[in-house]
């Protein structure tokens, strides 16, 4: 793997630190600094701003923009209006003058300059030292967000052994700029209250609302001076520093998809004014708590391998801030609320690599993210028939639900998100047992899915085969191809589970299974074609060398050895034309290997091995999702030094910036596979099953790891060490399968 890591995070357990300014990594460091709560998300930009490259990013899920402009394609099917995630209300802004100088973090006369995040707190603290005009002033900025509202807290601490004349302005604006686009908010109204102001906006085109307010207090006592500009409202406060300083702010953003909350502002002024009423310290306390029980029920502990240790937990860390299942209308986007790259859309990614570490940690939230998939349904219905098909059609990329991607070798071509879908609804009820949610949700989608996997599949000239034609696989270095192996599998295994569910409810209410066929207009003789469909699915296979062919035609391809690639070239996308990535047999992320973790059970470990030996050679690791597949399958496979190895790459893709884009923001839904790496790879769980089954392994170089899960109800602790595993239950009991012997754990 030619990919190097960029090291100059300090290592530590529970802290992610920077030790010095370092200007050419600054939006690196905006994103792994970065803070949310599902609700909000803002970047570790620097409130005062800084003389060095910076993207001030503040972001509120689920609000967006329609593009300004419509594609004029005369093109079937190509989308004519994208939609993006909107950077919105900029509360942690302020204006700082000392010495009627403003301090520049990026200067050379600044010295002691840290950056720390605390993860068992959730607290972001930044300090250094200026020299203004011969006396030093040492400022320190502090932030958190309340993890159940949409409720930041900000602290800037002053403190100078001599007088310095000072002037301190906090600021909310909407003035945030998109990847060069101009703003697209207009303000609605701007005002103060009593020691606070607020601000209300609305987006340009699809008129959603944000009211931003704040309270603000100091130390000194000072009053503070109201003032306003365009998409802007500020607080000011001058004084002379001769000792030290305390100034807090505390912010409550409301938020209004529909644009029709009359009294939005009013709950933002009175949520502002109770935070401040509550007191910071109070706040503060209620913040280590939260996160304190947090990590009592979802820490993975390593022992002797701090680089690691410090990587999963910041990956557990930034999961947890990005989504916790607080709004079923909410999705996990691809770089969560830390950047704008992919635009804030959900990928496949959601059902196939994040919701695992739902489903054994909170699967309420668990059941959210598939319900988010059922509210949009109409969207992926008429997505569905822009493709000439019936059925639904979830879209590649999405924040609403509708498709957002207007690559149409992407967003016509690439199904995952409709077979993830079936694919996280099985996940869901096998280990949750939840049958109504089949009955009311479920089953509608997995008939709707199944519907259009029908009429988009074709068969071959004799009708010896069925399966698809034109595709791109999960590998996206591969176009339009024939049968491409994931495609052609996983709409086998959920036409054949649709078929099983409804079979199943037939028995037991026939009445609802007519009104569930009647519903997607299916009569009884389609369900014989659905079965004729899988039956005949081609599944591309050489039986003798056990390999499955990523697509027709894939092993003639002409090879490259991706190991002779420069370093300098990565990303890919940015030094290789278009058309050269395409024509050979290198791969950008599993494909064959993906589908084989998925349905790990129904695959014998000849077929694995053959497979993995194989492909991993030709896998570039474009994509951030790829290195903790490998590691799980090399794990399985007693490669564990390679699993490792890939299990380095993945828990640390963003704090080594092992991709060189870490400055567009985290790999969220990536950091949920680095979970899998630890659960999946070397504890050995699979859940693929009729029965949880364990087989853990542990690396030379630790000396031990233990991870928490919840499986029906119970709280499992697994602990493992060179002299075998342990595995406690907080209550209740389990049936598991360890090592391949049935056990129960509890009672």
């Amino acid at each position: 793997m030619p990919k190097q890591a960029v090291k100059y995070i300090v290592t530590d357990p529970w802290k992610v630190i920077e030790e010095n300014f370092h200007p050419d990594r600054n939006r690196v460091s905006e994103s792994v600094f970065s803070l949310a709560n599902e609700r909000m998300g803002v970047r570790g930009y620097m409130e005062e701003g800084a003389s060095c490259d910076s993207l001030q990013g503040a972001y509120y899920n689920g609000v967006y923009e329609w593009a300004r402009d419509e594609n004029k394609s005369g093109y079937k099917g190509i989308v004519s209006r994208s939609h993006y995630m909107v950077n919105g209300a900029n509360w942690v802004g302020v204006r700082i003058k000392l010495n009627g100088t403003a301090p520049d973090p990026a200067s050379p006369k600044v010295s002691n300059f840290s950056r720390i995040l605390d993860m068992r707190n959730g607290v972001y603290t930044r300090t250094y030292t200026c020299d203004c005009a011969g006396v030093p002033v040492m400022l320190t900025f502090i932030r958190f967000l309340d993890m159940r509202s949409a409720a930041g807290y900000q602290r800037i601490i002053l403190e100078s052994p001599g007088p310095v004349e000072a002037e301190l302005t906090f600021t909310t604006d909407f003035n945030g700029q998109h990847w060069g686009l101009p703003s697209r908010w207009t303000s609605e109204s701007k005002k103060a209250f009593d020691g606070g102001a607020v601000i209300t906006a609305k987006t340009q085109s699809t008129g959603q609302r944000l009211s931003a307010a704040m309270a603000v207090e100091n130390s000194l006592g000072n009053p503070f001076a109201y003032a306003d500009g365009t998409n802007e409202v500020s607080l000011s406060c001058s004084f002379t520093l001769n000792g030290k300083a305390v100034f807090t702010r505390y912010a409550c953003i409301e938020e209004d998809r529909k644009g029709e909350d009359l009294s939005l502002e009013a709950h933002a002024v009175s949520g502002a004014a109770g935070m401040r009423h509550n007191g910071y310290d109070s706040a503060f306390d209620q913040a280590c708590k939260y996160w304190e029980k947090f990590w009592a029920h979802s820490d993975i502990e390593i022992c002797g391998d701090e680089e690691n240790q410090q990587g999963i937990r910041f990956c557990i860390f930034q999961l947890h801030q990005t989504y916790r299942g607080a709004d079923p209308h909410d999705n996990i986007g691809a770089k969560g609320l830390t950047g704008e790259a992919y635009s804030g859309h959900a990928f496949w990614d959601t059902e196939t690599y994040c919701l695992p570490y739902y489903l054994f940690s909170d699967t309420d939230a668990a059941k959210d993210l598939l319900l988010f998939r059922y509210y949009t349904l109409p969207q992926a219905r008429e997505r569905a028939k822009m493709l000439d098909c019936s059925g639904a059609c979830y879209p590649i990329a999405t924040l609403n639900g509708h498709e957002a991607c207007d690559l149409w070798q992407h967003a016509s071509l690439q199904f995952q998100p409709s077979t993830g879908v079936a694919y996280g609804i099985w996940h869901y009820v096998i280990l949750t047992g939840d049958e109504k949610f089949l009955h009311d949700y479920g089953c509608e989608m997995l008939l709707a899915v199944s519907h259009f996997l029908m009429d988009r599949g074709q068969w071959n000239h004799d009708r010896t085969k069925f399966g698809y034609y034109c595709v791109m696989g999960p590998d996206e270095f591969q176009m339009m191809v024939n049968h491409n192996c994931y495609t052609n599998y996983m709409a086998k295994r959920t036409l054949e589970y649709t078929l099983e569910v409804l079979g199943k409810i037939n028995s037991e209410d026939p009445a609802l299974c007519g009104r569930l066929l009647a519903g997607e207009g299916f009569a009884r003789k389609d369900l014989e074609y659905m079965a004729l469909c899988a039956e005949k699915m081609y599944i591309p296979y050489n039986d003798s060398a056990k390999l499955f062919e990523q697509h027709e035609g894939y092993f003639d391809l002409p090879h490259v050895d991706v190991n002779s690639i420069p370093v300098t070239d990565f990303p890919l996308y940015s030094h290789w034309s278009y058309d050269r990535i395409y024509r050979n047999d290198m791969i950008k992320q599993p494909d064959v290997l993906m589908f084989m973790l998925l349905y790990n059970g129904s695959f014998t470990r000849e077929q694995k091995l053959a497979n993995y030996e194989f492909y991993e050679p030709r896998c570039i690791h474009e994509s951030s999702l790829s290195p903790s597949v490998h590691s799980i399958l090399a794990a399985e496979l007693g490669k564990t030094d390679e699993a490792v190895n890939f299990f380095s790459f993945a828990t640390r893709m963003d704090l080594d910036d092992y991709n060189r884009n870490a400055c567009e923001g985290l790999h969220t839904t990536s950091i949920a596979a680095a979970w899998m790496n630890v659960v999946y790879g070397f504890g050995g769980l699979r859940s693929d099953g009729e029965t949880l089954s364990l087989s853990p392994l542990i690396p030379d170089m630790w000396k031990s790891y233990s991870f928490k899960i919840t499986y029906h109800g119970v709280i499992l602790k697994v602990s493992v060490t060179h002299s075998g595993t342990e595995i406690e239950s907080e209550a209740g009991e389990a049936d598991l399968i360890l090592d391949g012997e049935r056990i129960t754990v509890g009672g």
